[in-house]
C-alpha cells in the first residue's frame, strides 16, 4: 500500500465523523485517487452517481450495526471501512483510464505490480486502509500494522477473484491485510467478528448488547 494519503487524511479534525458526510466522503475519495495517480501513475475516471450510491448504501448498513461501536470501537472502525470496501467493489464507481506519463512512478516494484494487476481494487483498498490508519492515529495514537501479505500478488489474485464474485469477502481480506483474524463465512456481520465475540463474552453492559444482537 501507499499510505502517504493517510497523512493528508489525518490532518482533518474529527475524521471519523466527517467521513460519514457525503461531501467529505466524495472529496476524500477523489483526493485518494489523485494520490494513487501521483504514486503509481494510474489514472481513474470516477462516476459520482455510483460513488453517492456507495455512500448511501454504506451508511444504511453501518447504522444498522452501530451498537457494536460501543463493544470495541477500534475493531468497529476496521469493520466499517470493510463495509465501505464491500460497497466500492460491488458498485465499482472508479474505472482505470490508463497510465499518466507525467506522474512519477513509485520505486516499489511490488506496489506497482499489484496496482496494475487490479487498478480499481487497489484504489479502493488503499482508500480504506488509509482511512483506518488516519482514524486510529487520531483516536488511539497509532495506526494498526499492515501484514506482509498486503504485498503478496498471489493473495491479490484470490482477493480479486473472490471479492468480485462475492463483495462481502472484501471485509475479510481487509482484516487479513491488517493482520486480523478474518471471518470468511459471514464477514459483513459485526457480531461474527472475533474481537466482538470476545468482548461480548464479558459480563455487564456488553452482555446486554450481545442479547440484543
Amino acid at each position: 500500500m501507499d499510505l502517504r494519503f493517510k497523512d493528508e487524511l489525518a490532518t482533518m479534525p474529527d475524521l471519523r465523523h466527517r467521513l460519514r458526510r457525503l461531501r467529505w466522503f466524495r472529496a476524500t475519495f477523489r483526493a485518494n485517487a489523485k494520490a494513487v495517480t501521483a504514486a503509481c501513475g494510474l489514472r481513474y475516471e470516477i462516476d459520482e452517481t455510483r460513488l453517492t450510491r456507495v455512500f448511501l448504501d454504506w451508511v444504511e448498513t453501518v447504522e444498522s450495526q452501530k451498537d457494536f461501536a460501543r463493544v470495541n470501537r477500534g475493531d468497529f472502525i476496521v469493520f466499517a471501512a470493510g463495509l465501505v470496501l464491500r460497497e466500492l467493489i460491488r458498485q465499482n464507481p472508479a474505472h482505470y483510464a490508463g497510465e499518466d506519463a507525467d506522474a512519477p512512478a513509485s520505486g516499489d516494484p511490488a506496489l506497482l505490480e499489484i496496482a496494475r494487476f487490479w487498478p480499481e481494487g487497489f484504489l479502493y483498498t488503499n482508500y480504506c486502509i488509509s482511512a483506518i490508519a488516519a482514524i486510529h492515529e487520531q483516536e488511539f495514537g497509532h495506526a494498526p500494522a499492515l501484514d506482509a501479505c498486503v504485498d503478496d500478488l498471489r493473495l491479490w489474485w484470490s482477493y480479486r477473484e473472490n471479492a468480485t464474485e462475492m463483495p462481502a469477502t472484501a471485509v475479510a481480506f481487509l482484516d487479513r491485510f491488517l493482520g486480523g483474524e478474518p471471518n470468511w463465512v459471514v464477514p459483513d456481520m459485526a457480531q461474527s467478528r472475533k474481537a466482538m465475540r470476545e468482548a461480548l463474552a464479558v459480563p455487564g453492559d456488553n452482555a446486554a448488547l450481545a442479547y440484543r444482537a
